[in-house]
C-alpha cells in the first residue's frame, strides 16, 4: 500500500497476503483525491472511512491534513494492519473502530465533513448503503460523501448526488449535502 501525497506521501507498507479486502487502486485513489481537493480543503476536517480495508483512504486523509479520521473495519486482519500502520506513522488522529459498518451507520450521532465508503462489491444490500448514509446522522450541511462502486450501480437518482467519476473499472458517486446558505 502506498500513501500518495501529503505529509506521509510516498510511504509504502506491505499488505498482509491473507487480507480479504479489495483495495482501491492507487490510480483511482489518486484521481478521486484530486477531485476532492477541488471540493474541500482537508486541513482541519473530520473524515470517516467506512469499510476501511487496508486503511489507504484513511491514511490519505490523515496525510493531507484532516484533523481526525475515523476508520470502521470489521475484519480482524485488516483492522490489525491499519492499527500497525498508524503505530508506525505515530499518528494519533486516527480513531479505529472494529465493527459492523451498517450498525455503525445506524447508531452514529456524530456528523463528518467527508465520508468515504468502499463496501465489498458483492455485499448483500450494497445498493442500499448510500441511502443509509445520506439518511443518517453522519451527514450535516456541507458534508461530502463518496461511494465507491462497480459500473453496475447508478446512484444519480439519490438526493444530493453531485457527480459520477470512473477510473478504469472503479466508479465513484459523489454526494454533497448543501450548506444552509446554498439551499
Amino acid at each position: 500500500m502506498r500513501i500518495i501525497r501529503g505529509k506521509y506521501g510516498r510511504r509504502r507498507f506491505d499488505v498482509p497476503t491473507n487480507i480479504t479486502a479489495r483495495p482501491t487502486t492507487d490510480f483511482a485513489r489518486e484521481n478521486i483525491f484530486n477531485v476532492l481537493e477541488n471540493l474541500v480543503d482537508f486541513e482541519g476536517k473530520t473524515a470517516l472511512d467506512l469499510f476501511a480495508g487496508t486503511g489507504a483512504v484513511s491514511f490519505e486523509f490523515l496525510s493531507r491534513g484532516c484533523a481526525s479520521v475515523t476508520a470502521v473495519e470489521k475484519a480482524s486482519t485488516q483492522y490489525n494492519f491499519i492499527r500497525s500502520v498508524a503505530q508506525k506513522l505515530g499518528d494519533s488522529n486516527l480513531r479505529l473502530i472494529r465493527g459492523d459498518v451498517l450498525r455503525f451507520i445506524a447508531s452514529a450521532s456524530t456528523p463528518y465533513d467527508i465520508i468515504f465508503a468502499d463496501p465489498p462489491y458483492d455485499m448483500q444490500g450494497f445498493g442500499e448503503i448510500p441511502a443509509k448514509v445520506l439518511d443518517s446522522k453522519l451527514v450535516k450541511p456541507g458534508t461530502i460523501f463518496v461511494m465507491e462502486h462497480s459500473a453496475r450501480y447508478d446512484f444519480s437518482a439519490l438526493p444530493h448526488f453531485n457527480e459520477h467519476r470512473a477510473y478504469g473499472s472503479v466508479n465513484f458517486s459523489i454526494f454533497i449535502i448543501p450548506r444552509q446558505d446554498e439551499q
